[in-house]
C-alpha cells in the first residue's frame, strides 16, 4: 500500500497517525495536490490529499473514508464496541474535523494578498475554533481518554486537530481549556504522533 499526501495537511496525519498505531505496512509518497498536472488528480478526480492505493491502480480518497478502511483493515477498529461509546466517538471525530476544516480556512485566507484578505472571513473561523475548543472542555471528562478506557479513533483525530492549531494558528488556548490541555499532551507524547509531525511544528512551551 502507499499513502500520498503532504507531510504538514492534517487530513493526511489522520492517516499517517493510524498506519503507525496499527503497525500497517504502508509507504508515505510525498505530492503535493495544488501545482498544474499533479499526479494526484489521475489517483484522486477531487484533486485532494489524502490518497491510498489500496492494491496496484486501485485508490481510495476523502480523509474519513482513507481512515475507515485503515482503521477495519485488521478487523479491530479503534471504536467503541458499545453503541453509546460508538456515537460518542463520532462526536468527537465530527468535532475534530471541524476544527482541522476551521483552521485551514483559516490559513488559506491569510495567505491572500493582505489587501484581499476578509478581516470577517478570519473572525468566522477563528470563533469556529474557539467555540469548538470550549466545547471540548465542556464535555471532557477528564480522563486519560476521550471515550471509555482506551485509544479510540476520537483520540486519534482530535489529537491531531489540536495539533494543527498549535502548528497553523498558535495561540494559548490551552489557558481556556486545561483538562483538554492535559488530555492532549499525553496523546501528543504516543510514538505515532512524535513520527508524524509535520516539518517545522514546533511544540508550545
Amino acid at each position: 500500500m502507499k499513502l500520498y499526501g503532504s507531510p504538514t495537511s492534517p487530513y493526511v496525519r489522520k492517516a499517517r497517525v493510524l498506519i503507525k498505531e496499527k503497525n500497517i505496512p504502508c509507504e508515505f509518497v510525498i505530492e503535493d495536490p495544488w501545482p498544474e498536472g499533479s499526479p494526484i488528480a489521475d489517483k484522486n478526480p477531487i484533486g485532494k490529499i489524502p490518497v491510498l492505493e489500496y492494491a496496484p491502480g486501485s485508490y481510495l480518497f476523502e480523509s474519513i473514508f482513507v481512515a475507515h478502511y485503515l482503521d477495519h483493515l485488521d478487523g479491530k477498529p479503534l471504536q467503541p464496541k458499545d453503541a453509546a461509546g460508538y456515537w460518542q466517538s463520532q462526536w468527537w471525530q465530527a468535532l475534530g474535523n471541524g476544527i482541522i476544516d476551521a483552521v485551514i480556512a483559516r490559513v488559506l485566507e491569510t495567505r491572500r494578498p493582505a489587501e484581499k484578505q476578509w478581516a470577517d472571513k478570519l473572525a468566522r473561523e477563528e470563533s469556529r475554533v474557539q467555540r469548538a475548543t470550549q466545547t471540548a472542555e465542556n464535555a471532557f471528562n477528564g480522563g486519560r481518554y476521550l471515550v471509555g478506557k482506551s485509544f479510540t479513533m476520537a483520540d486519534l483525530v482530535m489529537g491531531v486537530a489540536l495539533q494543527y492549531i498549535d502548528f497553523r494558528y498558535p495561540h494559548d488556548w490551552r489557558a481556556r481549556a486545561p483538562k483538554l490541555a492535559r488530555w492532549h499532551a499525553g496523546i501528543t507524547g504516543r510514538r505515532s504522533f512524535e513520527e508524524t509531525l509535520p516539518p517545522g511544528f514546533v511544540k508550545p512551551a
